[in-house]
């Protein structure tokens, strides 16, 4: 597996991966803001992606820093690249490029009552990473409810 930035060819990729989470975190594919975020983050690379040895999109990222807070805006790992790693390689690869402590890395993850909560292993991943709970936030598109976790770096 390659971690790497994102580049404009990858844009069927990163839909094609938010195909396969539409049900967890409501509508992408069709959405011109979605095109439109994930095209901003690539001019501006902060997108990233892992690639498999057969060139398959494994997961993708889209990342803010503003220092001294830094965001996980976006990290889905494909059905089968989930387990194997991918999600952590993304997270160390985003931490490596993009953050330079102290500060904090925030991301928005399902609550604890979202049906993704456990299904899609969200929390538990966030949470190994050293990540803490933190306060709710407003509800995802679908209306799903969502927590903020943050993680500090010195």
């Amino acid at each position: 597996m390659i971690v790497r930035p994102a580049q404009e060819r990858d844009l069927p990729s990163f839909l094609a991966l938010a195909a396969q989470v539409e049900h967890w975190f409501g509508p992408m594919v069709e959405e011109p803001g979605f095109h439109d975020a994930v095209n901003e983050h690539i001019r501006r690379e902060t997108a990233l992606v892992a690639v498999s040895a057969e060139s398959s999109l494994l997961g993708g990222l889209l990342f803010d820093a503003k220092p001294p807070v830094f965001h996980v805006d976006w990290l889905v790992v494909a059905e089968e690249g989930r387990g194997r790693g991918v999600g952590r390689a993304l997270m160390a690869e985003a931490s490596r490029r993009f953050v330079r402590g102290p500060g904090t890395v925030e991301v928005v993850t399902f609550g604890a009552d979202h049906p993704g909560a456990v299904s899609s292993g969200a929390r538990v991943f966030y949470e190994s990473l050293g990540f803490t709970p933190a306060e709710a936030t407003e509800p995802g598109p679908e209306g799903g409810s969502r927590q903020i976790y943050r993680l500090s770096v010195s």
